[in-house]
């Protein structure tokens, strides 16, 4: 697994309440509310698309970020974005880029680059019946299936959060963990394309999932070696 040294803290925000989500921005429709003191995200309508919710703020490579999970209802999917901007290298958030209202197509054959890990993936294809779940890492534009790993945790009603997800980014390699617990690690051949770099960071969900979140941190690293 990626070893890594922390360095100073980036960005900090607690996300419990409107204020803190202020400049985030919503592609597809969802409902943001804070029932808990803590963002819960779910789609507006039961069958609805999947959305994205941006952080506003850009950020360099080299960074593990982290943030605390609760799945709410079973099925659907979390999906964590991460060094994602223009294909060109422009802003995600570029007015110049095409839009995009949460369509699986914008953000695997857009005019983006991204890599995005599923970390809960509730479909009743996926480990229906007792089956291995797994945590994917895709990288786009493609979507190239790069990583996988198993899924430690546990369905909506039996779980206990938070769960502590943290993705490390640094140059061509990727790791993430669930409370502490190594789930896949990653290093970028660039047979899919150059390694993606720095850029945003953004939750997506599909429906009917309900998943609520808090304390999002992205600290500097240094990894070792």
């Amino acid at each position: 697994m990626l070893e890594y040294e922390t360095h100073d803290r980036l960005y900090e925000n607690p996300l419990a309440g409107p204020a803190d989500v202020a400049d985030f921005v919503l592609e597809g429709d969802a409902a943001v509310t804070f029932p808990h003191g803590r963002l819960r995200l779910e789609s507006e309508r039961r069958d609805g698309p999947q959305f994205v919710y941006w952080c506003p703020q850009s950020f360099p490579d080299g960074i593990a970020v982290s943030w605390e999970f609760w799945p709410v209802a079973a099925r659907g999917l979390s999906t964590f974005f991460f060094a994602a901007e223009g294909r060109d290298g422009e802003d995600l958030l570029d007015p110049e880029l095409a839009d995009r209202a949460g369509a699986h197509e914008a953000y695997t054959a857009g005019d983006i680059d991204a890599l995005h890990a599923s970390y809960y993936r509730r479909h009743a294809d996926d480990g229906a019946d007792g089956g291995l779940r797994t945590v994917t890492l895709r990288k786009s534009r493609g979507e190239h299936l790069v990583a996988r790993g198993a899924d430690p945790i546990p369905d909506a009603p039996v779980a206990d959060p938070p769960y502590e997800i943290t993705v490390v980014k640094d140059a061509s390699h990727v790791a993430l963990s669930v409370d502490d617990l190594p789930v896949l690690s990653w290093t970028d051949d660039e047979r899919t394309g150059p390694a993606l770099r720095g850029g945003k960071i953004g939750f997506r969900q599909t429906a009917p999932l309900i998943g609520e979140y808090a304390n999002l941190t992205v600290d500097r690293i240094e990894t070792a070696g």
